[in-house]
């Protein structure tokens, strides 16, 4: 990287500050769901191709999902 600016919360980006990239989300705007609530179900691919049901497929294991919903590249 040869240019690299650093916001007031550490995040390191090769954009600048201003970059629409780089803006957080309008005040009052949903980020998804809250801690503990259950999700609805979804599956996706894995590492195989094969589908995978969260909810079907890991029975009662407990989960953590993870959800990135923006990256500056």
């Amino acid at each position: 990287m040869d240019f690299v600016e650093t916001d007031e919360t550490g995040f390191e980006a090769p954009a600048p500050l201003g970059h629409p990239g780089r803006k957080g989300l309008p005040a009052g705007h949903p980020t998804g769901p809250k801690i503990g609530e259950r999700l609805p179900d979804f599956d996706l691919p894995d590492h195989t191709g094969k589908r995978v049901r969260f909810h079907e497929d890991r029975g009662n294991a407990k989960a953590a999902v993870v959800f990135f919903r923006s990256v500056v590249w």
